[in-house]
């Protein structure tokens, strides 16, 4: 492939899997290190991108990288949208997107570690954490969606959650 103008389409599978009640798991073990799990209320779009591009850049995330500052200020900032950061040792560690929006729905719209944090038994501590601040809305379901591009622990790790898998699609996204 050559130029700067030509993309690659790269295929993927999504699985669509959702819960219609809090989850009944055990709550993980806190972390043996210092972590704190805080509500990022209104962050500067520069803020939400370095956290979007950091955990999502190995997975290709690439659907909130194109728009503009005043387009992703519009979703992060409105009300029912919900950013919440896990920090470690005073550092950012990774993101969870909460989305609102849609009646009686919660969405997990992203959720990640930072590739440092990868590997230290932190991914279900802060998805118990984010499904369970989830479930603080009143709320008939919570949805996630994962692909083949994203961690192979993704799907089994929502699986364990109790998330159920409840369609496929396969799929392809442009990149650069």
């Amino acid at each position: 492939m050559t130029g700067t103008d030509e993309t690659k389409h790269v295929p993927m599978t999504v699985t669509f899997l959702e819960m219609t009640k809090k989850p009944s798991v055990f709550p993980p073990p806190t972390p043996k290190r210092k972590v704190a799990l805080l509500r990022a209320e209104n962050p500067p779009p520069h803020f939400y991108r370095y956290l979007y591009n950091t955990v999502g850049g190995p997975y290709l995330w690439v659907d909130r990288r194109d728009i503009d500052d005043a387009a992703l200020a519009a979703i992060v900032h409105d009300a029912d949208v919900e950013l919440y950061v896990l920090y470690v040792d005073g550092c950012p560690a990774g993101m969870a997107e909460l989305d609102f929006r849609k009646k009686s729905i919660g969405q997990i719209s992203y959720f990640g570690l930072m590739p440092d944090f990868i590997g230290k038994r932190l991914g279900y501590f802060f998805l118990y954490h984010t499904v369970s601040n989830a479930w603080i809305r009143p709320i008939e379901s919570l949805k996630v969606n994962t692909c083949t591009l994203d961690h192979p622990r993704a799907l089994p790790l929502y699986q364990r959650m109790g998330f159920v898998p409840y369609s496929r699609e396969d799929r392809y996204i442009e990149v650069p």
